[in-house]
């Protein structure tokens, strides 16, 4: 990854996580790894647990954050949610949710989440 896409990404997540916490979520984890998986944000509301898929971009010159999101990426995000709900049997609901941003400089353009994706 270059530079750029890792700060972009990373100004990203941390909108994000403010985003999310802002609207009710309890932000539970950040960048959790099992293996080659990763899920950008695991947060909770209302008794249910949110596996949150974060995409950023700096303009639409390559589409939309969202569009991005392949069927590799969406397998890989459930195996992870797989491996961390093995290690959390607790939670009973969960959903995979989308926040797609737009920078502009370095603040929030727009912000759209994406609830409840099937794949």
């Amino acid at each position: 990854m270059h530079d750029w896409n890792k700060i972009t990404g990373n100004k990203g997540e941390e909108i994000a996580t403010s985003w999310l916490q802002q609207k009710g979520y309890t932000v539970i984890e950040r960048n959790w790894r099992h293996r080659h998986w990763e899920v950008d944000i695991i947060a909770s509301k209302d008794r249910k647990l949110h596996f949150v898929e974060v995409k950023t971009r700096s303009n639409h010159r390559f589409g939309k954050p969202e569009e991005s999101i392949g069927r590799d990426k969406m397998t890989a995000l459930k195996n992870a949610a797989e491996e961390y709900l093995y290690r959390h049997e607790e939670w009973k609901y969960i959903q995979f949710d989308v926040l797609a941003i737009i920078l502009q400089g370095t603040d929030a353009m727009e912000v759209l989440l994406i609830e409840d994706v099937y794949f």
